[in-house]
């Protein structure tokens, strides 16, 4: 700051709002912001997560104990439909299957082709997907936070603005400095162009089951294509072809803002596999006793066998993610309510460095006793008879552990005079006497 207690004209002054100090300083293509947080803000502002910390605890209980019902009734449900399916060709509709869970496999085909009329694209496959990308402002912070004497916290965020390309509109009115950073607003969109019906030999194909087809791959234009590309354009900017993809814009080297890249994915037709209920010619979810629907579809000539062991264990995986993320979400939760104790003693900074320590280590034992207790009450509640049998197998194991370690106790050595030792005895009026 200059001499004379003015400030200079890169920077604003700062502003007193609710106990919060506020000022700002600009720099080549970045901004930074300095905030100043009262240590009775602080307070406040952690009585608010105390709060929402609870409802997480709460949330993430319930969130786990029907995490273990959903994982329970989708393996009842893939163990009931892997006794139940029955495989037959693809070459023949048979009546007799009407309503019956199947497994069939063969090649897909299709009576239409696929076509993006915006830039003349045609291709033969399930499903042709458009990915468009415009270079584009973006906005990136980055905060340093430091605890002062007294309480109070001072944070200094530096937001910088880079272009980018990007898929989505970044909306530039949201910056913090948005002047000299607009972005245009994006008029090309992602898109994607599928078959409205296609044939499994005999068998046909509907939305449902064409939308779980894998296998995007991606789909290079070549330049035989540039002549019908160009046809169908209809914009401003110069088009032209870059390593099989569409570029929108002076110079292919040096983007400017506004400037599109758009590629291609192609679904290809192939061979498939599905498990559905037959309907006629048609296949759809397969409703179990369970509870749970299937239809599942994979690439290739899959026996459905494999398909079921897949199921069960991308179930499991999904299982034990949920519950990771119930645990860590419940260490957020018991953190959170927590938190006024390393504020209230962040009048000496060290000490609440220390506090938030300490509460961070009992948010974590809170979250595993109380996550651990919700899988075992949801295992009695969902699975009774297995949850018995593990608790009196883990109590029979736990007995005979500690019997067989009190048999293996070594007895107490016991100490006797050796031959010849001599031995004193006190006799009449308390003389001793040795024999």
């Amino acid at each position: 700051m200059p001499a004379g207690g003015r400030p200079s004209q890169s920077s604003r002054r700062g502003t007193q709002r609710g106990g919060n100090l506020v000022s700002g300083e600009t720099m080549s293509d970045s901004f930074r912001e300095i905030t100043s947080v009262s240590w009775f803000g602080r307070i406040k502002r952690a009585v608010g997560g105390v709060i929402f910390g609870l409802l997480l605890v709460v949330l993430m209980v319930i969130g786990l104990f029907w995490n273990e019902g959903r994982t329970v009734q989708t393996a009842r449900s893939l163990a009931e439909g892997a006794g139940a399916v029955v495989s037959a060709s693809a070459d023949r509709v048979d009546a007799a299957n009407d309503g019956k869970l199947m497994h069939v496999s063969g090649p897909v085909t299709a009576d239409s082709g696929l076509a993006d009329p915006d830039f003349g694209i045609a291709a033969q496959g399930l499903r042709l997907s458009r990915g468009v990308e415009m270079y584009q402002w973006k906005e990136e912070s980055k905060s340093e936070t430091t605890k002062k004497l007294g309480g109070g916290e001072e944070t200094v965020t530096t937001y910088s603005y880079s272009k980018v390309w990007d898929d989505s509109q970044i909306d530039s009115s949201d910056f913090k400095k948005p002047d000299g950073h607009q972005n245009p607003p994006m008029a090309i969109h992602s898109r994607t162009f599928q078959i409205p019906q296609g044939k499994l030999v005999a068998f046909d194909l509907d939305q449902p089951v064409l939308d779980r087809i894998e296998g995007d791959k991606a789909y290079a234009l070549s330049p035989d294509q540039s002549a019908a590309i160009k046809a169908a354009y209809t914009g401003a900017k110069p088009l032209s072809i870059v390593d099989g993809k569409i570029y929108l814009g002076a110079d292919t080297t040096t983007p400017a803002l506004g400037d599109y890249r758009i590629g291609y994915e192609l679904a290809p037709l192939g061979v498939v596999s599905i498990v559905a209920r037959q309907a006629g010619s048609r296949f759809e979810p397969y409703q179990t006793e369970a509870g749970d629907a299937l239809l599942m579809v994979d690439t290739g000539a899959v026996p459905a066998d494999k398909m079921f062991a897949e199921a069960v264990s991308a179930n499991t995986l999904v299982t034990w993610l949920l519950r990771a993320a119930g645990l860590l979400l419940l260490t957020i939760g018991f953190a959170l309510f927590l938190s006024p104790i390393g504020v209230i003693l962040d009048v000496i900074p060290f000490l609440g460095s220390m506090a938030r320590m300490g509460t961070g280590i009992i948010a974590f034992f809170l979250a595993i006793v109380v996550g651990t207790t919700t899988v075992a009450i949801a295992w009695f509640w969902y699975r009774p008879v297995l949850a018995v049998g593990i608790l009196a197998a883990g109590v029979i194991a736990a007995a005979a552990v500690y019997y067989l370690g009190r048999s293996r106790k070594p007895a107490e050595p016991t100490v006797t005079p050796s031959v010849g030792a001599a031995t004193w005895s006190r006799g009449p009026g308390g003389a001793a006497a040795r024999s």
